[in-house]
């Protein structure tokens, strides 16, 4: 299932916890790919507590809490780390992230806090939800089979990467737009690993987010600005996206294009895409701002100076991503639309 999608069910079953209608959610997918990324985005979405535990570096008897004497009898002392109404508040995320990875004897310990939302005497208060996740065993992490019992548990969704929703997600993150042009134009390279090489660096949407906090640091240093991008995606992709941006300084005037000057569309297309990319994010930073309508306005009228029309769509795909369904007010949009309604799909 694809990110946004993935992100509508956590949410949806997130809010189920209202009801009573809540089923605990597994989601699988290769490392690297933003599985906790969605959960903890929709515990922020919702302004509520994400409990991160990872089972893998737990033993049994620490989610059953530490045994203590109460008189002839023996209590137990609740682990501060599970959700409790009056610390972390009445609704919130349990994350069980690497599930895959903890030992059989401490998943089987998790079967009952899963299930029947609860453990001992201690509860899971009624609005948390319970969200797990982990690696599949070709993905050459420490992983574990999911026991059947443990399985029978969740619901299972199979996370698959989209560079749409990626795109969507780079752009509300002030990912550089360079490497949102770079993967537009070479969209395989978003997630690229082979578990049988096991390579160290690879690129992935994070490693992707490792190569912009590189370009920050290291951008202007000629010695270093190669090697950093290599160490956070790989040897290849580092030295493929090490080209693309020094190729960018062809790069036709954005301010111009934004201030409404009429300039050609260059004719290579990875600096089609570097335009579209800038141009977008030119647009969510003017989004709010006194001359937002004539900045947007403008890059949609630029919108139509590609050559292929299919540029200029995907241009105005994802700035309404971005900034909403405002630009359909401009009249720029009508014209935009009315030139490339013969290679439009409406639904």
């Amino acid at each position: 299932m694809r990110p946004a999608h993935l992100t509508r069910v956590i949410e949806t079953e997130f809010a189920s916890t209202r009801e009573g209608h809540h089923t605990p959610v597994m989601i699988w997918g290769a490392p690297g790919i933003g599985k906790s990324q969605i959960v903890a985005q929709v515990a922020q979405t919702h302004h509520v507590a994400l409990l991160d535990i990872r089972l893998s570096q737990m033993e049994p008897s620490d989610l059953r809490g530490i045994p203590f004497r109460d008189g002839n009898s023996v209590e137990w002392a609740i682990p501060g780390m599970l959700p409790n109404a009056e610390r972390h508040g009445p609704e919130g995320i349990l994350f069980l992230d690497e599930i895959t990875s903890a030992p059989p004897s401490v998943s089987a310990a998790a079967y009952q806090l899963i299930l029947d939302r609860r453990l001992g005497d201690y509860e899971v208060p009624e609005g948390w939800a319970i969200i797990a996740a982990g690696n599949r065993q070709g993905d050459r992490g420490v992983t574990y089979s999911m026991p059947a019992p443990l399985a029978n548990r969740f619901s299972h969704f199979e996370f698959e990467l989209n560079l749409d929703d990626w795109v969507a997600w780079a752009y509300q993150n002030d990912i550089d737009d360079r490497i949102i042009a770079f993967l537009r134009f070479r969209p395989e390279m978003l997630f690229e690993f082979d578990p049988s090489h096991n390579p160290v660096a690879f690129p992935s949407p994070r490693s992707w987010e490792f190569s912009h906090r590189a370009l920050k640091k290291f951008e202007f240093n000629n010695e270093l600005r190669l090697g950093t991008l290599q160490a956070c995606v790989g040897p290849a992709a580092g030295i493929e996206l090490d080209a693309f941006i020094c190729n960018l300084d062809q790069l036709p005037d954005i301010n111009a294009i934004i201030r409404g000057e009429k300039l050609p569309a260059p004719k290579e297309i990875d600096l089609q895409y570097a335009v579209a990319a800038a141009l977008v994010g030119h647009a969510i930073r003017h989004q709010g701002s006194d001359n937002a309508a004539k900045v947007h306005g403008n890059i949609l009228a630029y919108a139509s100076m590609f050559p292929e029309k299919e540029m200029g769509v995907m241009l105005v795909s994802d700035m309404h991503r971005a900034i909403g369904a405002t630009i359909f007010d401009l009249p720029q949009f009508a014209q935009w639309s009315n030139a490339v309604a013969d290679v439009m799909l409406y639904s």
